[in-house]
């Protein structure tokens, strides 16, 4: 009976997913989604605009981007332990919910110490920023680890996938939406005013993305772990079994090399638009939202597709190719000809699908069937990609405050 209960559940995992289940694990990462979308681009906007120089808040991101980085490899490890996925995804929502509206909503230290120095306002968003990336790094980790242990199936781990990241784009285009409403309805003529509309940016993001977690909590089963199944030896696998094995290096390089291009791009599209092509307002909304439909798009065709390792390799090298041209097109278009910026966003847009995409389902084939490990996997190449991102916005920002 026991070994008819382990094939059971082996067959199981093994078999495509359906459509719903796909829906439910899609949605769970959208509140992560919409706030870091505000985020990268955002926040160092909002930062500069109440007074703190480029370097500052260059320095307030680079605090979150830390925290989140070693955050990731301390819930991977304890979520190898001891498991847990939706409890360590809905704690790590909470915290980001609660943070986040701290964030844009004014210094609390500078409140609490009764000032309101440059100084100490760097100091208070420092902290909060912090506090936001260790709840964002828990759900992430814990989300991202999951699809391992959701199914075996290789083409269903790279269809849930494309679905976190088709909603992965919901979210940015839901961002952009509420950002062009509060943009358009609010006229700020004080710094207050300014902070006002940030303010009911994040709040009105928070709402909608804590609905998806709730759909998501309740929709989606804790999914069992390699050594809950019966009849199973379990051996936990340490951190040395995959320092050991090339591809793993190989991936680390693409997921942390891909991440760099998509978050950087991201967090300073904006500033490039606006004081270099010297476009419209509007093109900080439009451009972005351009990038995101073609992404969204390309994520839905790809949940089609039977999807192999060289498959993969593919489709990540065309993502790539395409954006090295896309990169070439930035660097030599000048301002007299901006509006082909708009035809790059659509390349770009095309090329970030299939690099996320890919490059997140090549860490799903790097952990195969070794489940009882992946935690570890997922937060220690996040821990590169937060590292990699919060150093080059960092040095980018400060190069700007000169």
């Amino acid at each position: 009976m026991v070994l008819l209960s382990a094939t059971g559940d082996e067959d199981s995992c093994i078999k495509p997913l359906g459509r719903s289940s796909v829906f439910y694990y899609g949605v769970g990462h959208m509140l992560n989604d919409i706030t870091s979308a505000c985020w990268f681009t955002y926040l160092l906007l909002f930062l500069t605009d109440i007074g703190l120089s480029p370097r500052d808040a260059a320095a307030v991101m680079l605090s979150g981007q830390v925290a989140d980085a070693f955050t990731t490899i301390f819930a991977g490890e304890l979520i190898d332990r001891f498991g847990h996925f939706k409890i360590w995804h809905a704690a790590g929502s909470i915290l980001v919910a609660v943070s986040f509206s701290s964030v844009f909503g004014g210094c609390l230290p500078c409140k609490i110490f009764g000032t309101n120095s440059l100084a100490m306002q760097t100091v208070g968003y420092s902290v909060f920023s912090a506090i936001f990336n260790v709840g964002w790094a828990a759900a992430q980790v814990s989300h991202m680890s999951m699809v391992n242990c959701i199914t075996l199936n290789p083409t269903s781990r790279v269809v849930l996938t494309s679905c976190r990241n088709a909603f992965t784009m919901v979210a940015n285009l839901s961002l952009y939406a509420i950002a062009l409403a509060v943009f358009s309805f609010s006229k700020p003529k004080t710094h207050i005013d300014i902070e006002n509309q940030y303010r009911w940016i994040a709040y009105i993001s928070i709402f909608l993305g804590c609905c998806f977690v709730v759909i998501f909590l309740f929709g989606t089963k804790e999914p069992r772990r390699k050594q809950e199944i019966p009849g199973k030896d379990h051996q936990r696998i340490s951190w040395a079994y995959w320092f050991k094995k090339v591809l793993y290096y190989q991936v680390a390089a693409v997921y942390m090399l891909t991440r760099l291009v998509t978050n950087v791009s991201q967090a300073l599209l904006a500033f490039y638009v606006i004081n270099d092509l010297q476009m419209g307002q509007s093109s900080k909304a439009v451009v972005p939202a351009i990038i995101y439909i073609c992404s969204f798009v390309i994520s839905i065709i790809l949940q089609e597709m039977t999807w192999t390792g060289q498959r993969l390799k593919i489709f990540f090298t065309a993502g790539s190719v395409l954006w090295i041209f896309s990169g070439a097109a930035i660097l030599i278009l000048p301002k007299s000809m901006h509006n082909i910026m708009y035809l790059i966003s659509i390349t770009i847009g095309v090329a970030n699908a299939l690099m996320m995409v890919t490059c997140i389902s090549m860490q799903s084939f790097l952990v195969g069937e070794d489940i009882d490990g992946c935690g570890i996997v997922y937060g220690a190449l996040s821990f590169l990609d937060k590292i990699s991102c919060g150093i080059a916005l960092y040095v980018l920002e400060s190069y700007q405050g000169e």
